[in-house]
């Protein structure tokens, strides 16, 4: 069962009278990346929080917020008022000796670095945040998991659909391929016999049979009939297996791309290359729909 790279999750409870709130989302990238934003205080998760992400996901741009709500603003927060007092003095200092007056904006003294810092829990508790915030994050993974899974589900009918197609053209070039060289040894000989009598010689057999030879070994395409068609059922088996399939279905495209325009080089047919057309446009769709595959 295949999974899609895109997906959300949440959760939310409350710990000590405040609401914890985790949401996850989820978008299409070739590789993990992991954008981790957190409240003041509670910093110190980002790591386990991280690790947590890249244990349960291997492909997409994860964004995982933590929310919290209902903290007194003492719980989150705390001034240095050793700092603030030293500012506060060495205004008044300062004012004294230049000889300025002025009230002291102590609003804008809380804004200057280091006076207003984020209370850091004890031990106890950050062991008790962490796996608190985790489990929930656990729950948010859980349902963004299970959204990733039903979009899987259609991502993969909409693959098989562009397989079949893919087969169904095979065929007919497989069915084509048998007739190319018998067609051109006769066009070649109709046209020869044709020169030959203006000048009233003789055909020549064994060169006719030689050229035939030689356009039969250029154009031969049933090596590339074959492993485009393993690669089609190399790619249906990847399909029904679980875990992380995209790279190794996105690299299985490019495989399949690559012998089809090899089939569209060597076979000098005009029906065969309507269908190389029509194939390399369906092989399209699966490379643009695998981008959305974990």
């Amino acid at each position: 069962m295949l999974n899609s790279m895109t997906g959300y999750g949440e959760a939310t409870e409350e710990l000590d009278g405040v609401s914890y709130a985790v949401e996850i989302k989820a978008v299409n990238n070739r590789y993990l990346k992991t954008i981790i934003k957190l409240p003041e205080g509670v910093t110190f998760l980002e790591e386990e929080i991280d690790k947590e992400l890249r244990k349960r996901l291997s492909r997409g741009t994860v964004n995982y917020v933590l929310r919290l709500k209902g903290a007194a603003a003492g719980s989150l927060f705390q001034i240095d008022e050793a700092a603030l007092s030293s500012i506060v003095s060495q205004l008044n200092k300062v004012s004294s000796s230049v000889g300025v007056t002025g009230a002291i904006d102590l609003a804008g003294l809380l804004e200057l670095p280091g006076i207003v810092q984020p209370v850091q829990p004890d031990e106890e508790q950050s062991v008790r945040i962490k796996q608190f915030v985790l489990r929930l994050t656990g729950q948010a993974l859980d349902k963004l998991q299970r959204m990733r899974e039903a979009e899987g589900a259609f991502l993969e009918a909409d693959l098989k659909k562009h397989c079949d197609a893919v087969l169904a053209e095979l065929d007919i070039i497989r069915q084509r391929s048998g007739t190319v060289v018998q067609e051109y040894a006769r066009r070649l000989r109709r046209r020869v016999e044709e020169l030959l009598a203006e000048a009233k010689l003789k055909l020549d057999e064994q060169t006719l049979a030689r050229e035939v030879a030689i356009l039969a070994d250029r154009s031969d395409i049933s090596e590339e009939i074959a492993r485009l068609d393993a690669h089609l059922q190399q790619f249906g088996r990847i399909c029904q297996t679980d875990g992380q399939a995209g790279r190794r279905l996105d690299f299985l495209s490019q495989e399949m791309l690559r012998e089809v325009n090899t089939i569209g080089s060597k076979a000098a047919d005009a029906d065969i290359a309507r269908s190389v057309v029509d194939v390399k446009c369906w092989i399209e769709r699966l490379k643009e729909q695998i981008q959305n595959v974990e």
